[in-house]
C-alpha cells in the first residue's frame, strides 16, 4: 500500500464522525470537497485539522489550514509538514 492510499484511509478515519453525507464519503476521492461534497461545517473542519495534527505530530498553520478544503489538498499539507520534521 503506498503512503498516499494510508493518508487516504487515515484521513478517512478522521473525518468520517463529522460527515453529513454518506454517499460522497463512499465515493471519496482526491477531489472530494469537505464542505461541499461531505457536509462537513467549519467548526468541524477545524476539528479534523486538529485531529490530523495529533495523528501525525505535526502543526498545522493558518495558512495551511486554509488550503485544507479537499482531500487532494490537505494530503499535500500533511506530506509537506511530515518531510519537513
Amino acid at each position: 500500500m503506498s503512503d498516499k492510499v494510508k493518508l487516504i484511509d487515515d484521513l478517512k478515519e478522521i473525518v468520517k464522525p463529522y460527515i453529513q453525507d454518506q454517499e460522497a464519503f463512499d465515493n471519496i476521492s482526491e477531489a472530494t470537497d469537505f464542505i461541499n461534497d461531505l457536509k462537513i461545517n467549519s467548526a468541524n473542519l477545524v476539528d479534523v485539522v486538529l485531529d490530523i495534527e495529533d495523528k501525525y505530530d505535526i502543526e498545522i498553520d493558518n495558512d495551511s489550514m486554509d488550503k485544507m478544503l479537499n482531500v487532494k489538498a490537505s494530503l499535500e499539507v500533511i506530506q509537506e509538514k511530515l518531510a519537513s520534521k
